[in-house]
């Protein structure tokens, strides 16, 4: 049968029991946080409230200043008064603290006021007990040097032994100096990744700056990553995208990247190009070769040669020239119109479309076998509702420039340049670019608001241009287009999927197949209106 504890007995347990809770409590603290100040700050509470050690205090070194001596001052306390904690300045040597701080040694005052060293710098004697009053100060190091000092404030006649708060002590000091230590790792570390983020970030502008792109998005770098790494080679290129996306600025980043940069770079928009001249302006033609070739004529293949030619949307390429052209990129020659010679070229195509190519391959308008040619390195370029980070970038870029262009001064306010991040844009990056010219042009204040934004996005320009005189509901874009028998004045940025095939096909019915005035009563050109039929197999 066990014996009952004497009373000695159970208060050394009960004491135990309150140091395994403050060890406990603190040490889940650390687990959950690695601010030391949170930790610092509960450890002197419940050294108080469980321990009896009282105005707990950690003394850390200031930074040091030149000609000047050390000192250290109170940063976390309990059971200090503010005024208190602000007289807690030591310098090294001074006093009972300095002289722990200088010498890196435990000190322990039986009594304060039998002790000269002791300052009463922070707390004055008529504030603390009438009782014999000890004071403890153990080091706090970090790597072997001290850096501060924990202490506190104990009565010196208490049922517990002054070596076992001793103990508490200690342990608590060397956990302060570690969690200071690693703050000062984590601090040194955020440093340098600081440090290497902006030095990354600094190569990234540099990059995009270097090939004239605007922008930081993960969506941007990965297109930049993967045109990087192809562009040494001679493979072609298909840019895939949006139309506004900016394929013509990464056509010429290929070509600036490669070891053809010092070459021609030739730029060709093949939907500009009426199909019967599509022959001659490609592949050149000889004096003669028809009405009005008075003399002969490179094509642009052959200007580029040496160097890169830039096909823009080669979706609109004739059957016809699809095949002259997988022949001249197959064998890297080429004839003239009206000529006999083959001329041998080096060109390096990039080539770029925002079609569809397989269904247009499907659908018998597209070559299969120049599909295949082209389709060898496909790069995908991120609409701008995909990099929303570079809206605001995008929007600075194109302010500066038509300000300085136009003479003007106009900025957008906080407000404004949130609105703009905030669309979907589905005319990318050419629409946000217009949109801001038109705003330079004609905004009445600056910095302009959201508020005054508002009129001229998409779908509100039309409707403030024509709106009455009197109070009556402004119109919109397809009431001004059923009423005048015309497309509106400004024409919306439009998703390609922004009409169902039941409207396309009772707009052709309605003005008997005209594609062209079946178009204008839909507010569309006739481009857009013929696109909208061939995504829907309509033609």
């Amino acid at each position: 049968m066990p014996h009952p504890l004497t009373d000695s007995e159970s208060t050394t347990a009960d004491w135990h029991a309150q140091e395994l809770l403050l060890m406990r409590e603190v040490m889940k603290l650390v687990g959950r946080s690695l601010a030391p100040a949170e930790v610092f700050r509960e450890m002197l509470h419940l050294m108080s409230e469980l321990l009896g050690l009282n105005r707990g205090r950690m003394i850390l070194a200031d930074d040091a200043l030149p000609g000047r001596s050390r000192t250290a001052s109170i940063r976390h306390a309990y059971g200090l008064t503010a005024n208190e904690i602000a007289r807690g300045v030591f310098h090294w040597g001074e006093g009972v603290t300095g002289r722990v701080l200088a010498g890196g040694l435990p000190a322990i005052v039986q009594d304060v006021d039998a002790e000269p060293l002791f300052l009463f710098r922070t707390v004055a004697r008529a504030q603390l007990p009438p009782q014999t009053v000890a004071y403890i100060a153990l080091p706090i190091a970090l790597n072997g040097v001290t850096i501060g000092v924990l202490a506190c404030h104990r009565i010196r006649s208490r049922q517990r032994h002054l070596n076992d708060d001793l103990a508490v002590l200690r342990i608590l000091a060397t956990l302060a100096g570690q969690l200071l230590q690693l703050e000062q790792l984590v601090a040194e570390q955020t440093r340098q990744l600081e440090a290497r983020n902006a030095e990354l970030a600094r190569a990234l502008d540099t990059n995009t700056a270097r090939y004239g792109l605007i922008g930081r998005s993960p969506a941007l770098l990965q297109a930049l990553g993967e045109l990087e790494r192809v562009s040494q080679s001679q493979a072609t290129v298909l840019l895939l995208g949006e139309s506004g996306t900016g394929k013509e600025l990464f056509a010429r980043a290929v070509h600036l990247a490669s070891g053809r940069h010092d070459q021609p770079f030739i730029k060709v928009n093949c939907s500009a190009i009426p199909e019967t001249l599509f022959e001659s302006e490609l592949f050149g033609h000889e004096r003669g070769a028809f009405t009005g070739a008075n003399s002969a004529r490179p094509g642009w293949f052959e200007q580029a040669n040496g160097g890169t030619i830039f096909l823009d949307e080669i979706g609109e390429l004739p059957l016809a020239m699809q095949s002259k052209l997988l022949r001249t990129l197959q064998e890297g020659t080429l004839v003239r119109l009206g000529g006999q010679r083959e001329v041998r070229i080096d060109v390096r195509l990039v080539a770029a479309t925002n079609r569809d190519l397989a269904r247009e391959v499907q659908a018998g308008r597209f070559r299969q076998d120049l599909y295949y040619r082209l389709n060898v390195i496909p790069i995908r370029l991120p609409s701008l509702r995909e990099r929303r980070d570079d809206v605001r970038a995008l929007a600075l870029h194109f302010i500066s420039r038509a300000n300085q262009a136009h003479q003007r001064n106009v900025h957008l306010a906080p407000d404004a340049m949130a609105r703009l991040e905030s669309l979907d844009w589905p005319g990318n990056i050419r629409e946000l670019g217009n949109l801001v010219e038109r705003l330079v042009l004609l905004a009445d204040h600056t910095p302009v608001m959201a508020a005054e934004l508002e009129r001229f996005l998409p779908g509100a320009a039309e409707t403030s241009m024509l709106a009455p005189a009197d109070s009556s509901p402004p119109l919109t874009s397809a009431d001004h287009a059923d009423t005048n028998g015309g497309a509106p004045l400004v024409r919306d940025y439009l998703r390609a999927q922004s009409h169902s095939v039941q409207s396309l096909q009772d707009a052709l019915a309605r003005h008997q197949g005209n594609q062209s005035r079946a178009a204008q009563s839909l507010g569309l050109t006739l481009r857009q209106f013929g696109y909208r039929l061939r995504k829907a197999g309509l033609r």
